[in-house]
């Protein structure tokens, strides 16, 4: 993958990810306001702005798509392979039922789609932070060996 490209999905799941865990504590964990329909006054704000965010997750899972995913997959290789599928099997209910709470009229439905909206992002936020482990840790290791491998080579090296 690209510099640009992981940047893209690492900046765009931050967002998405900080503004929907920042809603998600003011709707359901702070106590709710006697005087008002919402339990903060920057709940509404952090709302409109995780709607508007989300779709760069959105842009950048598709920019990644056809390279990372998908070359991935059909080369078979087999690094941090059930952790990039967990992603994606989170991803698309989650992204779905995002755009399912908005349009949804009905109470139950609302519910239902809430409730898998936030199980799916949660997934799907532990998933990425082990994905993204898992590769940081890949990288320092072939790092220490390249570093390793110099070392012995200059110590080797005539004086």
């Amino acid at each position: 993958m690209k510099r640009f490209e992981a940047w893209c999905v690492h900046l765009s799941t931050l967002l998405v990810g900080g503004t929907g865990l920042v809603y998600a504590w003011m709707r359901y964990l702070l106590p709710p306001d006697p005087f008002g329909v919402v339990r903060h006054p920057l709940q509404p704000a952090t709302q409109h702005l995780h709607v508007l965010v989300a779709p760069l997750l959105v842009f950048a899972t598709g920019l990644i798509w056809k390279q990372h995913v998908w070359g991935h997959w059909r080369r078979g290789v087999p690094q941090r392979r059930r952790s990039g599928l967990a992603l994606l099997l989170a991803l698309v209910p989650m992204v779905a039922s995002g755009y399912l709470i908005q349009t949804t009229v009905t109470e139950a439905w609302r519910t239902a789609w809430v409730v898998t909206h936030v199980a799916t992002s949660a997934l799907f936020l532990a998933g990425y932070v082990g994905h993204a482990l898992a590769a940081t840790a890949a990288w320092w290791r072939r790092r220490g060996r390249a570093v390793l491998v110099e070392d012995d080579d200059e110590m080797a090296a005539p004086i």
